[in-house]
């Protein structure tokens, strides 16, 4: 039986060995000043051609992700905030949303900050419109004239984090690196939340439970596809999960050391199409 798209359409027969390429994005699809480089679209449409879906699965927000999606002409579905938003990028739709319980997560910064001392927290809102507000202290506020689609908002009261829905948190601390910052959150918030590294100065509190494979495979299961059928590209321990879930891992070149060691294999960095070098040679295995 024919697997259904998101469409409606059945998906055609992969001649391609997976079903799914799943790729991050910050670090993995995209390169260091933005963009997608022309090899790396070539290649992904060259998978698609031959029967392979592709599923961006990133830990920004819809909001954050969207302008990413439109630019590179990408209408299928994206998993969003470490796998808390499923996103129809075709329809500009929001399918699925977990959110983090306010209560709890201010328990956790709280607690956090009782063994720490005073940490930079941010909050990252859910919807498709997702601001983020921020701690001017400790994260960059962009100033009036910035273009830049990414904007943060600085909040005078910490009230504010807790005014709307939440889709995370982020934490900084003046002192402590994001491995050791990991750490010790995961260690001191006791099950109550989730702590994920999920890039430089990106130490994330989340839904207990909440990963990219569990986001990833809602998103699968719309396409009648299976983690047995997926390779997956990632560069940061928030990665990991969604490596375990796929059937094949790949580490970027610039990866975290965590991620290097847990990969089935390792390409070129993402400013070196890492990811259209793997493509490219299992396209080229198909004969």
């Amino acid at each position: 039986m024919s697997a259904v798209g998101i469409t409606g359409r059945a998906l055609p027969p992969s001649g391609f060995p997976y079903r799914l390429v799943a790729t991050d994005l910050d670090g993995t699809l995209l390169r260091s000043d933005g963009t997608v480089s022309p090899r790396t679209r070539k290649a992904l449409a060259a998978a698609r051609e031959a029967g392979a879906a592709h599923i961006v699965v990133t830990g920004r927000g819809v909001g954050w992700t969207r302008h990413v999606l439109d630019d590179l002409g990408y209408e299928g579905l994206a998993v969003c905030g470490q796998g808390g938003q499923v996103y129809h990028a075709g329809e500009h739709r929001l399918l699925t949303s977990v959110t983090l319980d306010r209560a709890v997560a201010r328990r956790a910064v709280e607690t956090l900050e009782a063994e720490l001392g005073r940490l930079w927290v941010a909050a990252g809102r859910d919807g498709l419109e997702g601001d983020v507000i921020v701690d001017p202290a400790g994260f960059r506020v962009p100033a009036p004239d910035d273009t830049s689609p990414l904007k943060a908002i600085a909040f005078t009261d910490r009230a504010e984090l807790w005014a709307e829905p939440l889709l995370k948190l982020y934490i900084r601390h003046p002192a402590l690196s994001d491995d050791e910052l990991t750490a010790a959150a995961a260690r001191l918030v006791d099950g109550s939340v989730g702590v994920v590294m999920a890039g430089p100065a990106t130490v994330e509190l989340l839904p207990l439970g909440l990963t990219k494979a569990t986001g990833l495979s809602v998103a699968a299961r719309r396409l009648g596809v299976r983690g047995e059928d997926a390779i997956a590209f990632g560069d940061m321990p928030n990665d990991l999960p969604m490596f375990a879930w796929a059937a094949h891992s790949v580490a970027m070149g610039n990866a975290h050391e965590d991620v290097l060691a847990a990969a089935d294999e390792t390409t070129a960095d993402h400013n070196s199409d890492g990811i259209a070098l793997v493509l490219e040679r299992l396209i080229t295995q198909l004969g």
